[in-house]
Order: structure tokens, then C-alpha cells, then sequence
């Protein structure tokens, strides 16, 4: 069984930046991809960034490439999600995600994780 435990979130304003972590327990994660996606209210699941642990590739979706940036920290089994130049359609509860053996094509569907962390709240102010 794998834990995942986020934290990070909280209210800034438009063009601050934050760092998410997500904290990871349970299981090696040598095959496994982390992942974070957000929610707003009222709409779906959306891809955020992704990461394959061994090989460190990363991939975003267009909406934050540029400005978020994912990475993992295997001496801690930590994911980070950097966050700059925030807007206000980031508002959003992010979620980090994890998943084994994820083909590349298949990061971005949420479908394709099995372990989720609860949420942490993320507020972007005008």
C-alpha cells in the first residue's frame, strides 16, 4: 500500500509563486511515475505534471509548461511541484498521484494511477 501525503498549498497573489510537496511511504518506487493534477469546482480532473521516477523524465501539460516545475527527491521519496508565476485560473485543489509501470502515453489520464494523496488547496488571488 502506498501513502501519499501532500502539503504546500495555500492563498497567494497572481505572479507569486509556491512549492507543493507530496510525501511518499509504502513501497519502492524505482517502476512507479508521480503525478499531480488539480480540481476546481465544478470541473473535472485536470493533468498537471508528471515524473518517472528512475529516469527522472518529466512532462507538463501546456497550460504550466514554463512555469511549474516537478521533481522528486529519492533520499526523502518526496515529490515537489514548483509553481511561478501563478494565476488565478491555478486555483485549484492539487493532488499528487502514483502510479507503476505507466506507459509515457499514458501520464496524463488520471484513470492510470492507483494511489492518490488527499488534496491540498492552492488560491490565487487577482
Amino acid at each position: 500500500q502506498v501513502q501519499l501525503v501532500e502539503s504546500g498549498g495555500g492563498l497567494v497573489q497572481a505572479g507569486g509563486s509556491l512549492r507543493l510537496s507530496c510525501a511518499a511511504s509504502g513501497r519502492t518506487f524505482s517502476s512507479y511515475a508521480m503525478a499531480w493534477f488539480r480540481q476546481a469546482p465544478g470541473s473535472e480532473r485536470e493533468f498537471v505534471a508528471a515524473i518517472m521516477w528512475s529516469t527522472g523524465r518529466t512532462i507538463y501539460a501546456d497550460s504550466v509548461k514554463g512555469r511549474f516545475t516537478i521533481s522528486r527527491d529519492a533520499a526523502k521519496n518526496t515529490v515537489y511541484l514548483q509553481m511561478n508565476s501563478l494565476k488565478p485560473e491555478d486555483t485549484a485543489v492539487y493532488h499528487c498521484a502514483s502510479g507503476r509501470e505507466i506507459p509515457i502515453y499514458m501520464l496524463t489520464s488520471p484513470h492510470s494511477y492507483d494511489y492518490w494523496g488527499q488534496g491540498t488547496q492552492v488560491t490565487v488571488s487577482s
